[in-house]
């Protein structure tokens, strides 16, 4: 198994080395267009190799993803967190009522011999 997992890792790995070698000219990413950035006077704008941006694109992809499902699931999570408590809290009752079962089993021999009884 463990072998499979390195090659899958191998493959992904060479295809982002693929990636960033036949996309290594450089591109302008600006953060807004021009005539906007000229018209507040300020022009955030970076020249950098296109695979660092396919990258980060990919990357920041994945993490909008994450948080997405992450706050959707925020309502199973809490009702499985709920049913834990429920259930953490049943277990102690039914022990509670099993000591004190076998306590008043043990304690009166009469109420014990009318329990086997009927």
């Amino acid at each position: 198994m463990k072998t499979i997992r390195y090659a899958f890792w191998a493959i992904v790995g060479l295809c982002l080395i693929l990636i960033g070698l036949a996309n290594r000219d450089f591109v302008t990413v600006r953060a807004m267009p021009e005539a906007v950035g000229d018209f507040f006077g300020l022009s955030p704008d970076m020249d950098l190799p296109l695979f660092v941006v396919i990258f980060i694109s990919v990357g920041a992809g994945l993490m909008i993803g994450f948080l997405w499902e992450w706050l959707r699931e925020h309502r199973i999570r809490a009702e499985a967190h709920s049913k834990a408590r429920e259930n953490a809290s049943l277990k102690r009752e039914v022990d509670q009522l099993r000591g004190a079962a076998a306590g008043a089993k043990h304690d009166d021999d009469v109420l014990a011999l009318l329990e086997k009884t009927s």
